[in-house]
């Protein structure tokens, strides 16, 4: 049995007095680590501040982005290197946000989970389709290439311990979500990918979330289904009693 993971994307909100403040209301009240994951995604600037709260309780704190490399002229970015001196647990790599909107690409998203796994950092890879894609029909062939590509080089271990995270595009932010049906069917496709590249033992074992609008409301039935391992979640996420609610139904699945 896969054990869920239930993971909070901040996205850009939160200034450190006010992650500091989240972290203190939850943290006594999540759920063993033995039952569920609970991630929190943060901005760069708070991770120091929630990496020391953290310490000694079942919340696991991520990054939402990191450089490839381990260090050099690139002005404004962040190495794999200083997010494992900090004490970081995961890191999200590959967002629609940061592909849209920053260039990112499958080959440097695949040069990021690969520094990840360097530094000791479990990936949370992000993977999903536009709406244009969707209507017409390429969702599969879309986020199989994602997968490959995110995927390309790793050993088997690796992919096992990789989260790879299903967010269609048209739902993220929008209210919209993918009906758990949907949702279910493209998951278990990543799982098919998953078997026909690497193995179907490893197939078995990685764990798949879904992301797009997931909230208190919503996250029982999508949880239900028979791949999907949990959730990136992003406003739901920032309010502490909606966050918790996220988490507890990740421990009763």
């Amino acid at each position: 049995m896969r054990k869920k993971i239930i993971a909070g994307n901040w996205k850009m909100n939160k200034v450190i007095s006010e992650a500091e403040q989240f972290l203190n209301e939850v943290k006594t009240s999540i759920p063993s680590s033995d039952q569920v994951d609970s991630v929190v995604c943060a901005p760069f600037l708070s991770l120091p501040a929630l990496v020391e709260q953290a310490k000694g309780t079942d919340v696991k704190i991520a990054a939402q982005n990191m450089h490839y490399e381990e260090n050099g002229a690139f002005t404004g970015e962040v190495s794999p290197v200083m997010l494992q001196d900090l004490g970081v647990d995961y890191v999200v790599l590959g967002h629609s946000e940061r592909r849209e909107m920053f260039n990112e690409t499958d080959e440097s998203v695949n040069k990021k989970v690969k520094a990840a796994f360097d530094h000791n950092i479990t990936p949370i890879v992000c993977v999903g389709e536009t709406l244009t894609q969707r209507d017409a029909n390429e969702t599969k062939p879309h986020v199989e290439k994602q997968v490959k590509a995110a995927l390309e080089g790793l050993s088997e271990q690796q992919v096992k311990e990789t989260v790879i995270a299903y967010e269609p595009i048209w739902a993220i932010g929008t209210g919209k979500t993918a009906s758990s049906e949907d949702a279910n069917e493209v998951c278990a496709h990543i799982r098919e990918v998953v078997k026909t590249t690497v193995s179907e033992d490893v197939a078995n074992e990685v764990r798949i979330q879904y992301g797009g609008s997931v909230k208190p409301a919503n996250v029982d039935e999508l949880l239900a289904q028979s791949d999907i391992d949990g959730a990136l979640v992003g406003g739901a996420s920032l309010e502490p009693e909606s966050f918790l609610k996220l988490v507890e139904a990740g421990k009763h699945e």
